[in-house]
C-alpha cells in the first residue's frame, strides 16, 4: 500500500527499500565490502549500520566468491540475505557460488529447499572507472535457468522491485545503473513493483523501442524530441529481464509495425538479441515492415577517457538516429 510520494535519489531508493524490509523482517540482512562504517562504495548503505547493528550489516573480508557462496547458504538456511556486489565487473569473481550453487539449489533439491538471496550490481559506464568497473553483464545471468534477472531504470521502480527481490524466495540479480545513483525522482512509497511484469513508459504509434537501465532515461528524451519531427515512439520499459515481460513487447510491435532495442551493454551476446528473436518467433512479426534495429554499446573496453567513453555508449542523437531509419525504412 502507497503512503506517500517522495522525491528521492536512486541511492536513497535503493537504501530506503532495503531499510523497511530489514524493519519488516529480521531474516533480512545486508552483507559486502564496505557497506557497514564506509556506507557503501556508492552511498547507498549510509546509516544503515548505525540502525540495524554489525550483526545485520556486515562488512565482509575482501571476497567476492566467499560473499556470495556465504549468502547463497545462509539464504538456503532460511534467510534473507542482500549482497551489494558493488561493481558489476566483480560478480566475476563470484560466478561459481551465483551460477553453480545458487541458481541450481532449489531444482537440485526438489523444491524443498528455497534460496532467498539479492545479489546487488552496480552497472554500467559513466563514471570514468574504465574498462574493469564499467560493465554491463545482465546478458550473462539471463542464460541460466534458477535466477531472476531485474534491471530497473527509473527511482520509483528500483525502489519497488528491489523490495519485490528481497521478498523472492529465489535468488534475484538485481542491476543498479551506477551513473544515476544521484538522478531524484518520484517514490511511491511502500509499493512493489512486481517482477515478471513491463510497463509502457511512452505511448506512441511508429515505432516500439525496448530499453530498460541507464538507458531508459535516454530512450524517453529521444522519444520526446522527435515528437517534433512527428515521430511518435512508444517507449516499452521491461523493468525484469527474467522472467520478461514479452507479452507487452508483442502488443506495442503489433500496433507500431516497428522495433527497436536499446541497451549499453555490448552489442553481440545482449539481451536485446533475445528479444529480437523472440519477437521473430512470434505472430508480431508478420506486423513488422522493417527490420529489428539494436542500439547498444560498442564490442570494445570502455575507456576512462570521458570523452571516449561517450562514443562507445549510445547516447540521445545515437538513440535518435537509429529511431529515424526505421521509421523511414520502407
Amino acid at each position: 500500500m502507497v503512503k506517500e510520494t517522495k522525491i528521492m535519489t536512486v541511492r536513497e531508493a535503493i537504501k530506503e527499500a532495503m531499510s523497511e524490509e530489514m524493519r519488516a523482517d529480521e531474516t533480512v540482512f545486508l552483507m559486502g565490502e564496505d557497506v557497514g562504517i564506509f556506507g557503501g562504495d556508492f552511498g547507498t548503505t549510509v546509516g544503515m549500520l548505525e540502525e540495524f547493528g554489525p550483526d545485520r550489516v556486515i562488512d565482509t573480508p575482501i571476497s567476492e566468491a566467499a560473499i556470495a557462496g556465504a549468502a547463497a547458504g545462509a539464504a538456503s538456511t532460511g534467510m534473507r540475505p542482500i549482497v551489494d556486489i558493488t561493481f558489476m565487473d566483480f560478480v566475476t569473481i563470484a560466478m561459481d557460488a551465483i551460477v553453480n550453487q545458487a541458481a541450481p539449489m532449489r531444482y537440485m533439491l526438489g523444491g524443498e529447499v528455497q534460496v532467498p538471496v539479492v545479489y546487488r550490481c552496480a552497472s554500467g559506464s559513466g563514471t570514468g572507472a574504465a574498462a574493469q568497473h564499467c560493465k554491463a553483464l545482465e546478458a550473462w545471468f539471463c542464460h541460466i535457468p534458477g535466477l531472476k534477472v531485474v534491471a530497473p531504470g527509473t527511482p520509483n521502480d528500483i525502489y519497488g522491485i528491489l523490495k519485490a527481490s528481497i521478498r523472492d524466495n529465489n535468488p534475484v540479480i538485481y542491476i543498479e545503473p551506477k551513473a544515476l545513483f544521484g538522478r531524484k525522482g518520484e517514490v511511491k512509497v511502500g509499493e512493489i513493483v512486481p517482477i515478471g511484469k513491463g510497463e509502457v513508459k511512452a505511448e506512441g504509434k511508429h515505432i516500439t523501442l525496448v530499453s530498460w537501465g541507464r538507458m531508459l532515461e535516454r530512450s524517453l528524451q529521444a522519444a520526446e524530441e522527435l515528437k517534433s519531427e512527428g515521430i511518435e515512439v512508444e517507449v516499452v520499459d521491461p523493468i525484469t529481464l527474467v522472467p520478461l515481460d514479452t507479452e507487452i513487447i508483442i502488443k506495442s510491435v503489433k500496433k507500431t509495425g516497428k522495433l527497436a532495442i536499446c541497451h549499453d551493454s555490448f552489442k553481440t551476446g545482449g539481451f536485446g538479441g533475445e528479444i529480437a528473436a523472440r519477437i521473430a518467433e512470434s505472430d508480431a512479426f508478420d506486423f513488422l515492415d522493417s527490420p529489428i534495429y539494436r542500439i547498444a554499446g560498442a564490442d570494445t573496453n570502455i575507456p576512462s577517457a570521458k570523452n571516449l567513453e561517450n562514443v562507445v555508449v549510445p547516447d540521445v542523437e545515437d538513440i535518435k538516429a537509429t529511431l529515424r531509419k526505421a521509421v523511414n525504412k520502407k
